[in-house]
């Protein structure tokens, strides 16, 4: 007991030191996409009976808005020091703690149901969380499996840090587990169907459905493959794996075929619905080009309402401040009750807030930074750009950029992009000129597809090409971008 207690204290010390409940909650909002986010604020909205939405017909953000409405909120936290009678929410305690009706998951009925459950992996959700009873587990765990599903990615991959988790389980569950507890949970997931749920990369993906084969040479082969020589995996040189293991052409052409049965991405498999697609690509912001250049953009609201605190919280506070002496138990209870309550919404209204600003200074940054793409819509006119960049610009951390442009999408009007996609790195050449790598591969690319191919061109020629069409980059980068667009080799694309 007294162990389990000490582990503990050092587990809330550690938390302590990294981020604030607030700071979490920022960053819990901040990284999730525009569909995540609405469904996020309906379930505040149902959980917390001081927080009240203010109606409005702007669908847009055209601007960032002004945050002097703090001010309003310091005022409502200096009445908090006021001991005051609240007997409606007396008459409320606990109730505001219950799952409401509509987020049971037994409640199948409810025609809402499929659009609410877990964001959008509902059907994702329901059919892991069926194999849940199948495994023996304390409520603890099974509190950190089905927070573990949760957090699974589109394909079905645990993208977090275990050391996040166990972060996010304290703060916002009050579950005190560390690392090594989270990963033998996470293990009894990652045997649930379909193969490879769980998985934290492409690798271990893969591993985990090959292990569940048939003992057998195809299984050894499979496993020496993506255990040993993954790299070459990745980078298609098969005939470096074939020399490897020691592989005849057909053993090699058999391999292929059994790989071409395992599935990347295995929460596409659970039954995933178009309507969940289409939220994945919902733009979290639209971009406008006038036909003069002007670039300009507004943040995409959707259906998330303005916030406010309760004006009958803030009133009936108001109303008994002066009734302290002679104050009743219950009547203290209820005080404590409304303060919780009142101070929960405040800080979700800042966190909305800080997540708008976030988002408007950070998309600014990335147009200024690459108007050339959003005037003409040239891919090849997109610049240099990584993480650092927009972060110096914008004065935010690196990781607050990461989480801003993780599955967040520009509408433009040359398309919808994922804001990782005006991100590439940059080739510095030995006069001091800086080149975007995804211009030079664009340009790899049509020098290749344009080849001759019954003679095909050897890195050294594709060198000099380049290098007339105003790329001078090393033979060495130009086998790298090749095979960072999977073409393969000059004599494997002979005909």
């Amino acid at each position: 007991m007294a162990q389990n207690l000490i582990q503990t204290q050092r587990q809330e010390q550690k938390l302590q030191q990294r981020l604030s409940q607030q700071q979490m909650l920022q960053v819990k909002l901040l990284e999730m996409p525009l569909a995540e986010f609405e469904e996020s604020i309906a379930m505040e909205i149902d959980d917390n009976p001081a927080l009240e939405t203010v109606a409005t017909d702007d669908a847009l953000y055209d601007e960032e808005r002004p945050r002097d409405e703090q001010e309003s909120f310091e005022e409502q936290t200096e009445r908090e020091e006021r001991e005051d009678a609240l007997e409606k929410a007396l008459e409320n305690i606990g109730r505001d703690d219950e799952m409401p009706e509509t987020f049971n998951p037994t409640n199948t009925q409810n025609a809402d149901y499929e659009e609410i459950v877990y964001g959008d992996t509902t059907s994702f959700y329901d059919k892991l969380k069926e194999q849940i009873g199948e495994q023996e587990l304390t409520d603890t765990e099974r509190e950190v499996m089905e927070y573990l599903i949760g957090s699974l990615d589109d394909d079905g991959l645990l993208r977090k840090s275990l050391d996040s988790i166990s972060d996010e389980l304290a703060v916002f569950h009050n579950i005190y587990v560390d690392e090594k507890e989270i990963s033998l949970i996470l293990n009894k997931l990652q045997t649930f169907d379909p193969p490879g749920i769980g998985a934290r990369n492409l690798q271990e993906c893969l591993l985990l459905q090959v292990e569940r084969k048939p003992a057998g040479w195809l299984k050894t082969q499979l496993k020496r493959v993506f255990r040993d020589h993954f790299d070459a995996f990745t980078k298609k040189h098969w005939r470096k794996i074939q020399v490897a293991l020691d592989l005849s052409d057909e053993q090699v052409l058999e391999l292929q075929d059994e790989i071409r049965k395992l599935n990347p991405k295995p929460g596409a498999s659970l039954g995933e619905t178009m309507g969940r697609s289409l939220q994945q690509i919902t733009p979290d912001f639209i971009v406008d080009t006038a036909d003069d250049g002007t670039v300009t953009f507004a943040l995409n609201r959707g259906s998330v309402p303005e916030l406010t605190v309760s004006p009958s919280f803030t009133e009936m506070v108001e109303a008994y401040k002066n009734n302290r002496d002679g104050m009743s138990r219950q009547t203290k209870e209820a005080l404590l009750y409304a303060k919780e309550k009142v101070d929960k919404a405040q800080g979700f209204i800042e966190a909305v807030k800080q997540r708008r600003h976030t988002l408007y200074v950070t998309m600014k940054a990335i147009i200024d930074w690459q108007r050339r793409f959003f005037q003409e819509g040239d891919k090849a006119d997109l610049r240099p750009m990584i993480l650092k960049d927009i972060a110096d610009k914008t004065g935010l951390d690196i990781s607050t950029i990461s989480r801003v442009s993780n599955q967040k999408y520009a509408q433009t009007r040359w398309g919808t992009f994922p804001l990782r996609h005006f991100f590439s790195d940059g080739y510095v050449t030995d006069s001091g000129e800086e080149l975007s790598t995804r211009k030079m591969k664009v340009a790899l690319k049509e020098i290749i597809d344009n080849e001759d191919k019954k003679k095909p061109l050897s890195d050294e020629a594709l060198t000099a090409l380049m290098a007339q069409k105003g790329f001078p980059i090393a033979r060495r980068t130009v086998a790298k971008y090749r095979e960072q667009m999977g073409l393969a080799v000059a004599r494997l694309r002979k005909i």
